[in-house]
């Protein structure tokens, strides 16, 4: 009896909250479920979506932002072609691989949406998702490896700093061989 009544008091509870709404609440309404609006705009437009994080926030600066301080890290006319460049071709790059990565997304959404996926039919799609996710990662990443290069090492560390990375007492960085 004293377990009973100790049960439906931890019952009573429980019953009456109600359940909160997902996180997802509201996201059912998307083109494809899995991307916002926001993400199909910035993968469409070859944007870097943080894929380069790893790369940026190590002291490999990325040319885009290189070409927006440019006064500031007094690049030479040859280091301003060459950012642009780079800036360019990686561009091109992600703006093709976000294509292919968006209308991925949408047949993946499009199979449950039309519940026409399979557990044979999931794994291809999941993998070429996945394969077009580390080719989208790799062309910001490299467009860093390459942008370091092109920069002196004081250049990369006013870079730092003026994105704000740099911490008090840091050396310039010296990462790779650097052309001038």
């Amino acid at each position: 009896m004293i377990l009973a009544v100790c049960a439906s008091a931890l019952v009573a509870p429980l019953q009456a909250a109600a359940p909160a709404p997902s996180s997802y609440a509201g996201q059912q309404t998307r083109d494809i479920k899995s991307l916002s609006a926001e993400d199909v705009s910035s993968m469409l437009a070859g944007k870097g979506m943080g894929y380069a994080k790893a790369a940026e926030l190590n002291g490999y600066p990325g040319p885009a932002h290189v070409l927006e301080l440019s006064s500031q890290l007094e690049l030479s006319t040859a280091q301003q072609e060459a950012s642009a460049a780079l800036f360019a071709s990686m561009q091109a790059k992600a703006v093709a691989l976000g294509r292919e990565l968006v209308a991925e997304e949408r047949r993946l959404d499009e199979a449950f949406a039309q519940r026409t996926v399979s557990q044979q039919s999931l794994p291809p799609m999941l993998t070429r998702i996945g394969e077009l996710q580390a080719q989208l990662r790799a062309a910001h990443l490299d467009a860093h490896l390459q942008q370091v290069r092109i920069l002196t090492p004081r250049q990369v560390a006013e870079y730092n700093r003026l994105r704000g990375y740099a911490v008090a007492g840091d050396a310039p960085a010296a990462h790779g061989t650097h052309h001038h």
